[in-house]
């Protein structure tokens, strides 16, 4: 993604913002200030983001997602904080906090990061003129930040892997699976919004995984015949039903990240984050989440880039609880195929050691960890 020009960050566009529902609003009413030709004087007291206090400068014209969105993933980052808590202790909690705030905060993410500008983990500015887009851009607002490992996967941009065939051959949007319910944290059911439907609740999202949030895209909702084995695919309907995920036969290899450390910059001193590397993979293990919504036996697993010593720079021992969690984790990689090359035969998958997580594929110190997740023996060649 090339970056913006500085003064593209910062134009208004003249002719199509004043045309919209925001430009019929006095900038003052959001970003306060005072109405003077002088910039200086006009630029007293100016709140530059106002969206970083949703529930102040957005509420009035959309109650309903400002009251939820500060529950949500994006503004909470809740699931790092899931994997943390359980990783660490309460007593270590000022160090991680500390941690956190430097290198982590700011993927935090606002209703103006995702419909007026770009995020700023990306270098921020408008994208269309401070015109607001209903549906976010998934090249300049949903991969600016989930670029890295969903963006490369999902655009073919991983050296001779394909793109995802939702958007090779269906050009479908980030959006048209992640819907606005979710990304707005919805948790009071459809009625908080629809007065005619049942009322329900349930509650926020504390990862990105958790079936609590029922808004959650499952392929399921599309593929129901295959998924239960009701189509004329052999395949589909050879396995148990809910043996496998989905992604166990239709992704091809994905990223995976090793040890991220905080290092010292030698130019300003300041600590940064690293990782030693990340390289191409792909890995089925038992399902370390298992649950009514998820409950395959096996699915596609990713390294995260999280060690023992991670956070050494704020504190000894910060993570005691390291091994609660594994370090192979449950992922759904977004580079589906209609035949992966673990699909092309049932003995591409079955005898097949090299894509399966044995124990001699675990670094040493993390055995313990991922034994939940570990295939002890693989599948049986088909004879």
């Amino acid at each position: 993604m090339a970056p913006l020009e500085p003064w593209e960050k910062v134009l208004v566009d003249a002719e199509a913002f004043p045309a919209t529902a925001h430009g019929e609003i006095s900038c003052l009413v959001c970003h306060e200030g005072v109405q003077d030709p002088d910039k200086e004087v006009a630029h007293t007291s100016l709140v530059a983001l106002p969206s970083e206090e949703s529930e102040k400068y957005c509420s009035e014209c959309h109650p309903v997602i400002s009251n939820m969105f500060p529950d949500s993933l994006h503004a909470q980052q809740t699931g790092y904080w899931t994997t943390l808590d359980a990783r660490s202790t309460p007593e270590n909690h000022p160090e991680i906090e500390e941690m956190f705030g430097n290198h982590c905060q700011s993927c935090h993410t606002t209703c103006g990061d995702c419909h007026v500008s770009r995020p700023r983990s990306a270098e921020g500015g408008f994208i269309s003129g401070h015109v607001f887009e209903k549906t976010p851009s998934m090249t300049n607002n949903c991969t600016a930040c989930h670029g890295s490992r969903v963006g490369n996967e999902y655009l073919g941009k991983n050296e001779g892997i394909k793109s995802d065939i939702h958007f090779r051959q269906g050009r479908m949007k980030c959006t048209d699976c992640h819907t606005s319910h979710e990304m707005h944290g919805q948790t009071t059911g459809c009625s908080y919004c629809h007065a005619e439907l049942p009322e329900s609740e349930h509650l926020p999202p504390d990862h990105r995984y958790d079936d609590n949030d029922l808004n959650f895209p499952a392929c399921e909702a599309c593929h129901w015949e295959a998924a239960k084995g009701q189509d004329e695919i052999k395949m589909h309907s050879a396995h148990e039903e809910d043996t496998l995920a989905c992604e166990v036969c239709h992704s091809a290899s994905y990223t995976s990240c090793d040890s991220c450390h905080v290092q010292i910059s030698e130019e300003t001193g300041n600590p940064y984050f690293t990782t030693e590397g990340h390289y191409l993979t792909f890995m089925i293990g038992h399902n370390p989440i298992q649950s009514e919504q998820k409950p395959y036996e096996y699915v596609t697993l990713r390294h995260i880039p999280v060690d023992k010593d991670a956070y050494e720079f704020y504190g000894e021992d910060l993570l005691p609880n390291f091994d609660a969690l594994p370090t192979w984790a449950y992922t759904t990689p977004h580079n589906t195929q209609r035949v992966a090359p673990q699909a092309e035969s049932c003995n591409s998958c079955h005898g097949n050691a090299d894509i399966f997580l044995t124990a001699d594929k675990v670094i040493a110190e993390e055995v313990n960890a991922n034994q939940p997740v570990i295939v002890d023996s693989v599948p049986p060649v088909v004879k």
